[in-house]
């Protein structure tokens, strides 16, 4: 996830539409381990972690820790990490600021992206990497923020 200028760059395939171009996925056993060294850094008990089921775009994590409850997304096919507030089926402004020991996720090779990033509108980000399959999705389904786009439930 590079960017021109500074701009944070969506990757093709990152929104999980990528039909014949080669993309990179993110192996659920790596987020595993990540979740669970992340968990150790911030003295959390993690809870459950569940591979993506067919239409998401990303797996999902969840662990205890001394300020509550933490839900951690991660995308399948970029390794970025957003964090919301509690799973659900679809996410749109949910999206929150991680807490400081998600910067262990950093050890293996993930991006944990700031709250500010993924509530922003999809405009403010460059776009140009992504397919021609990707843009009817997202035409179709119209999402508001760069967010909604990278942590789907399209089918």
């Amino acid at each position: 996830m590079g960017g021109t200028g500074g701009r944070f760059r969506l990757e093709r395939g990152s929104t999980g539409f990528f039909s014949g171009a080669a993309v990179r996925r993110t192996d659920p056993r790596v987020c595993s381990t990540a979740w669970y060294a992340a968990a150790r850094a911030g003295g959390g008990r993690v809870g459950e972690f569940e591979r993506r089921a067919i239409a998401q775009s990303h797996h999902t994590a969840t662990m205890d820790d001394w300020d509550g409850a933490r839900c951690a997304l991660f995308q399948a096919y970029c390794p970025l990490v957003a964090f919301v507030d509690e799973p659900r089926d679809r996410y749109t402004d949910q999206f929150c600021d991680p807490p400081a020991w998600a910067a262990a996720l950093g050890d293996f090779g993930f991006t944990v992206l700031s709250a500010s990033l993924l509530l922003s509108p999809l405009s403010s980000v460059d776009t140009s990497a992504l397919s021609a399959e990707e843009w009817r999705h997202i035409e179709y389904w119209r999402p508001e923020t760069v967010g909604a786009v990278l942590f789907n439930s399209w089918d």
